[in-house]
């Protein structure tokens, strides 16, 4: 195992309250990457020997980027439907069929290829930890390949086989959520972390939704939601009704809905590239922080409503348009991340956390959401390695 000093370093962000507020950030700082892990943290001056040492210029150091919810396992794109969007056609969630049946079509190189190529453009953007579901299979076959493919990329892989009905249950909803929970489940379960279900309109109602995710846990998956992306509605209390660690969307919430969310520990995974994509509102960020919510922030990449791979632009849009300090809003997209995923390992550097971090061509992470656009990550170290 071997040693590797970062030093000057500008601003190194740490996300220890230990070092002072939110982002625990150093000046004039060093780390030390001791194999895998963090080492070492502090002043550039009281930095200890290593093996090596790396000078980054007066570089920034930000953990890295903690994306708690992707659909990255598709085939074909939706580029006409967004075309359709930005001259007035509303999103709905019926248009993830159309993904659905190129995914069925598609063989497992093609999704094992096109997965690779987006984890790819995430790691270039500084993503250090990923979380992928399946949803675009919605048969029992489509959704174990769809969960085996991306436990090549991450151990945060979701079941979410509740996306939306198939066209060959439309009438007949109850057999598909038996699906869902029976046969379904039954293939799905050992390749996948979590459970996930769409409670909304065009897709699942509560009792569904609350039938989905207790079979899952039963079978050891840990619930996450998709919730009140498209209006009001029970997927922010189903969420903390059932202990998820997350419920994520969150655009139309209630004063009731907030306190839910405080009151029961789960975070909002806040998704602002969505937003961004389908002209709808943006979620109201400030709201949830000052009711003491956890808010983590995540791409949502997805081949329909929003086509993003980058965590510095969903930072950028936060700030600009949820009202987010840069601060809260680099937070969230790591350590807000990390506990989403309960992942306590991630989303920090600190000694002992894994040494997920990257470089920035900037003095300060001030720069992410000042400089929106611009490719500012320069290196990314997964686990103590460059990538």
């Amino acid at each position: 195992m071997t040693s590797l000093l970062l030093t000057n370093i500008s601003s190194l962000v740490t996300n220890d309250p230990a070092h002072g507020g939110l982002l625990g950030e150093l000046h004039d700082a060093a780390l030390v990457i001791d194999g895998t892990k963090v080492g070492w943290v502090g002043s550039r001056r009281d930095a200890p020997a290593a093996d090596g040492a790396l000078d980054l210029g007066g570089r920034a150091v930000i953990p890295g980027f903690v994306d708690s919810h992707s659909h990255l396992v598709f085939a074909g794109d939706r580029a006409e439907e967004f075309a359709a969007r930005m001259t007035g056609t509303p999103y709905s969630a019926g248009g993830i069929r159309t993904t659905v049946a190129a995914t069925r079509e598609a063989t497992d190189e093609h999704l094992t290829a096109n997965v690779s190529r987006l984890v790819t453009e995430m790691r270039r953007q500084g993503t250090t930890t990923v979380e992928i579901k399946s949803g675009y299979g919605l048969t029992v076959a489509d959704e174990a390949r769809a969960l085996e493919i991306a436990g090549q990329f991450t151990d945060e892989t979701t079941y979410l086989g509740a996306h939306v009905v198939p066209a060959e249950y439309a009438d007949d909803p109850a057999g598909y959520v038996e699906l869902v929970t029976g046969p379904m489940l039954d293939a799905a379960a050992k390749h996948a972390k979590w459970i996930d279900v769409f409670v909304e309109r065009g897709a699942f109602d509560a009792d569904q939704g609350r039938t989905i995710l207790q079979a899952g846990i039963a079978r050891g998956l840990q619930p996450r939601v998709h919730a009140n992306q498209l209006g009001e509605g029970p997927g922010v209390q189903l969420a903390c009704e059932v202990g998820a660690a997350s419920a994520d969307h969150c655009t139309y919430l209630t004063d009731a809905d907030i306190d839910a969310l405080a009151s029961a520990g789960v975070v909002a995974g806040l998704l602002p590239a969505i937003e961004f994509s389908t002209r709808s509102p943006y979620p109201n960020a400030r709201r949830l922080l000052d009711a003491g919510v956890t808010v983590a922030l995540a791409t949502d990449c997805n081949p329909g409503s929003g086509y993003s791979s980058s965590m510095p632009f969903c930072i950028a849009v936060a700030v600009r348009d949820m009202h987010m300090t840069p601060a809260e809003a680099l937070w969230s997209a790591t350590a807000g991340g990390a506990a989403s995923l309960r992942r306590p390992d991630r989303g920090h550097l600190t000694p002992g956390t894994q040494a997920d971090l990257s470089v920035l061509d900037a003095p300060s992470h001030l720069h992410l959401s000042y400089r929106p656009a611009v490719p500012l990550i320069t290196q990314t170290f997964i686990a103590g390695r460059p990538v």
